[in-house]
């Protein structure tokens, strides 16, 4: 039995459910829509660019948790997963989970998102395990602060082998799917890393190295 990892945003998904969020937020006016678009579009850039200051990034992404009580962030919530992530939701990524299913393999969704968000998408698809990036909640409420090391380059490395500890399992064998560069420290240490409708720097390393380029999306083969 294999252990196969999946990346989620751009590579599970057709779009980005971090980035899609704070869309949400502006499109429902529970944000300053002028400013918190710009700043999302920034950050969004700079991510797929590769120079994501992710600390910066979650103090931005993490303060509207703050300012409403769970129940109302959770309504929320469910309206963004139905109108915003189902119709993302890529058939060729499903078929892909379910032959690593079939084969037997623990699935593991790892993600630099944040774990309000990507909680019940890893439910929706089927996947038990999840690592994200963790967040405080304290008194019923999100503090707006991380919850250890974010889940984002080298940090879900480390926190895998967390997990790996924690857990008894190991990299003989396994698999793991992503899109973006910013996975590349991750992609080195498994057994079988593939690249999924990949960044230009991603695809260049991958092609170097001989390792597979797939494509999920459903008008690519």
């Amino acid at each position: 039995m294999s252990l196969a990892l999946f990346d989620l945003d751009n590579t599970l998904l057709a779009d980005d459910s971090d980035y899609l969020w704070g869309r949400f937020l502006v499109e429902q006016g529970l944000v300053d829509g002028v400013f918190y678009e710009r700043e999302n579009q920034k950050f969004y850039d700079s991510y797929r660019a590769g120079t994501l200051d992710i600390h910066a990034f979650l103090h931005f992404m993490l303060r509207p948790l703050t300012a409403h009580p769970l129940a109302t962030l959770l309504a929320w919530r469910a309206q963004f997963i139905k109108e915003k992530i189902e119709p993302i939701i890529l058939p060729k990524a499903v078929a892909l989970l379910d032959k690593h299913r079939k084969a037997g393999d623990t699935l593991l969704i790892i993600t630099a998102t944040n774990c309000f968000i990507t909680a019940p998408i890893a439910e929706r698809l089927g996947v038990q395990h999840l690592l994200a990036t963790e967040i405080e909640f304290s008194d019923g409420r999100y503090t707006g602060q991380p919850l250890g090391i974010p889940c984002f380059q080298q940090g879900k490395v480390t926190k895998l082998h967390d997990w790996l500890a924690a857990t008894g399992h190991d990299l003989t064998d396994s698999w793991f799917y992503t899109d973006s560069r910013n996975d590349l420290p991750l992609l080195v240490e498994v057994a079988h890393p593939v690249a999924v409708d990949p960044d230009e720097i991603l695809a260049q390393y991958a092609t170097e190295r001989g390792w597979p380029i797939i494509s999920l999306r459903e008008n690519k083969r």
